[in-house]
């Protein structure tokens, strides 16, 4: 399953490059995918909105289940 998580991050990063951000794939562990974000994304003060609500969302499409947590 970490493979199919690591290509939908890659068309996710796309969306996020084209703000002047990106992210970066720390681990899963579990269901849980630990997540960098860089760039503007890194300081943004709605990140933990794109992770949760944005990208959490989409990865729940490859299983419900699965949360996304955030790395500084």
């Amino acid at each position: 399953m970490e493979e199919t998580i690591k290509a939908k991050l890659e068309e996710l990063r796309v969306g996020l490059q084209a703000d002047g951000g990106d992210l970066e794939f720390i681990k899963m562990d579990g269901k849980v995918v630990y997540l960098k974000l860089l760039g503007h994304c890194g300081s943004c003060p709605f990140a933990m909105m794109t992770l949760k609500q944005g990208i959490e969302t989409a990865l729940r499409e490859i299983d419900p289940e699965i949360t996304v947590e955030r790395v500084l």
